[in-house]
């Protein structure tokens, strides 16, 4: 007896290894697609951040630094930032907290606020009298380091 076809159990299993097959790769294709858009929101948040950095090193008066101030992303999202600004105890050297806070267009949790401590050396923010005293101590510690050093 000769067979030409399938039956209809092997018929049945082949559509069930393709349907279990067809479900995975559609699930892994949803997973990379997530993937890619969470990877561009977090691309865009830091590219708002780092425009918000910028803003804040490229304003020369201190008093406007520390207001900070806000804009609109590409994305209709808001960006607010601010400053503490704090003077060490090297002339023209501060230190900096800077704050910022981003809310999405969309409806969603705000995420946390983006929180960055460095230093920056601006003369600009410095006041002349404490600025003239604090040139003052350090060239007279350098001195005192000199005349320790020479024999």
């Amino acid at each position: 007896m000769r067979r030409d076809g399938f039956t209809l159990i092997e018929v049945m299993v082949a559509l069930a290894v393709f349907a279990v097959a067809a479900v995975a790769l559609a699930a892994a294709y949803l997973n990379v697609l997530n993937a890619y858009e969470i990877a561009g929101r977090s691309n865009a948040r830091e590219e708002d951040i780092r425009f918000a950095r910028s803003l804040l090193l490229v304003e020369p008066e201190r008093e406007k630094a520390e207001e900070g101030g806000d804009f609109e992303t590409s994305d209709g999202g808001r960006v607010r930032w601010r400053a503490e600004i704090e003077p060490t105890t090297t002339a023209d050297l501060f230190r900096v907290r800077f704050v910022c806070e981003i809310s999405e267009s969309g409806a969603g949790p705000t995420p946390a606020p983006h929180r960055e401590e460095f230093y920056v050396l601006r003369p600009t923010w410095s006041e002349g009298d404490e600025n003239a005293k604090l040139r003052e101590e350090s060239k007279s510690r350098i001195l005192e380091l000199k005349q320790k050093r020479m024999p």
